[in-house]
């Protein structure tokens, strides 16, 4: 099995952090839709609450309470979306920082494999026969 370099694992780690920075951008996405979801259902809570109509009065105890389920859960999700928020810039950092150190050794390696082909090249041109046999007479 061949040796991996640093940069290809470094590589490997950068594909998967940036799929775990996906994965948040994911997770705030569907947050801010249920909360927006939940924004609209309060919108209609408060309509139905203001309205006038006999039938909205009738039941105006039960919009309170639903009023006051929804705003608690607008308070939970706004805290889950700042945290998805702060998920988010974390792994977006890891990233770069990875993608940065990648981009380091891959530099590192370049320069290595130049320095090589430099020294066989020196080498090669000041090399001595292994053997005096060989040597023309």
């Amino acid at each position: 099995m061949a040796q991996k370099t640093r940069s290809e694992k470094l590589r490997r780690l950068v594909a998967v952090q940036r799929h775990l920075e996906q994965m948040a951008e994911y997770d705030l996405a569907e947050t801010s839709r249920q909360r927006a979801d939940v924004n609209q259902s309060i919108d209609n809570v408060v309509l139905a609450l203001g309205s006038m109509d006999p039938v909205h009065r009738a039941f105006s105890q039960s919009y309170a309470d639903r009023f006051e389920r929804l705003s608690t859960k607008d308070k939970q999700l706004t805290g889950m979306q700042q945290l998805h928020e702060m998920r988010l810039q974390r792994e977006r950092a890891k990233g770069d920082r990875l993608e940065e150190g990648m981009k380091d050794a891959l530099e590192s390696e370049r320069r290595e494999a130049d320095d090589n082909a430099v020294y066989d090249v020196i080498d090669q041109k000041f090399a001595t026969p292994a053997s005096s046999k060989l040597q023309k007479p």
